[in-house]
């Protein structure tokens, strides 16, 4: 019996960048109302190099990571009518357990996935399903932004940050963000009205009458976050804190996990189409060079998303007896 396999990037250990590999998978199959993808390209984000260091959400190893995708439908299971082969898609896998995207397939539902904008190449698509549905979900489901409101993006530099500036300016917000004063120029670029630098600036002090914040970082922001809002805001978190740890008497406070969602990755890609959602590419790596991509990411300083390249890969190679490394779990 033979096995289509396919390269991806697993570890045995966690660990640092070090502990990453390129080995041979099998190739996944397509069950029904799936679809088959190859992989062009596939984001990284800070649960990618959290998950490779602690197992984080995911657990022990051998693991593949990623969540981000584009590519093309290579083939679709029983009951998909929406996509088929040859259509170009971008989309996140299931988070946290549906992990698997930096590889040269993957298989998943059918509505994981929307189609892939036009104008924009597979890398930049790659950038931006978790980060921007992240922010669509805060911003929109939650928080129902609209025009006229205050929102405070904080690290509105970083993958997340920096489409969530764009998606409440599409919606007619007032937006405030935090960076360094080094990255001010590239909000002000985004259409941040009121740039704030957190290395000199106490922004518990400085902003006032908000009505959304998007908490991304963690410790005592949402604590201080809170001083921030009018009564009746919304704080939004997707650190993941307990809201319980501090006063939210007066507003409403969420934490967040992102979903798979094909209307929001719609509504996204039309942004994207009509000009009013770009994604900034800090950096892109081979997918065999994805410690590199893992470095990077850990320095805190990247300017928008990492991206691994997939398509340039060699075709799957077809074997009667799978390697050892293609024994290995997805």
């Amino acid at each position: 019996m033979t096995t289509t396999l396919m390269r991806a990037i697993s570890q045995d250990v966690l660990g640092g960048p070090e502990v990453l590999k390129e080995v041979l998978l099998p190739r996944p199959e397509p069950g029904p109302t799936e679809v088959l993808v190859r992989v062009h390209a596939a984001g990284l984000n800070p649960t990618d190099w959290k998950n490779r260091a602690a197992g984080y959400t995911v657990g022990e190893p051998p693991f593949v990571l990623g969540w981000d995708v584009s590519g093309v439908v290579e083939k679709v299971g029983l009951g998909v009518a929406l996509l088929k082969p040859g259509d170009e898609v971008f989309g996140m896998l299931k988070y946290p357990e549906g992990h698997g995207s930096h590889a040269e397939y993957v298989a998943a539902p059918s509505r994981y996935f929307a189609r892939k904008p036009a104008n924009i190449d597979h890398v930049r698509a790659a950038a931006i399903p978790l980060a921007a549905l992240t922010a669509w979900q805060c911003l929109v489901d939650v928080a129902g932004v609209e025009a006229g409101r205050r929102v405070l993006v904080h690290a509105a530099a970083g993958g997340v940050g920096h489409l969530a500036v764009q998606i409440a300016k599409a919606r007619g917000a007032y937006v405030i963000g935090t960076a360094s004063a080094a990255k001010h120029d590239f909000l002000r670029s985004l259409g941040v009205d009121e740039p704030i630098d957190y290395r000199t600036t106490d922004f518990a002090e400085a902003v006032r009458d908000v009505d959304v914040v998007l908490e991304t970082i963690g410790g005592d922001y949402g604590a201080r976050s809170v001083k921030v809002l009018k009564p009746g805001g919304v704080l939004v978190s997707i650190a993941l804190g307990k809201m319980e740890d501090f006063d939210t008497t007066g507003i409403r406070a969420e934490t967040l996990l992102v979903e798979p969602d094909h209307h929001a990755m719609k509504e996204i890609a039309a942004l994207v189409e009509s000009g009013r959602l770009r994604v900034e590419i800090d950096t892109v790596v081979p997918l065999a060079e994805a410690a590199k991509a893992h470095e990077r990411g850990e320095t805190d300083r990247a300017t928008g998303k990492i991206v691994l390249v997939v398509a340039d890969a060699a075709s799957p190679t077809t074997v009667g007896v799978a390697s050892e490394d293609s024994a290995q779990a997805r």
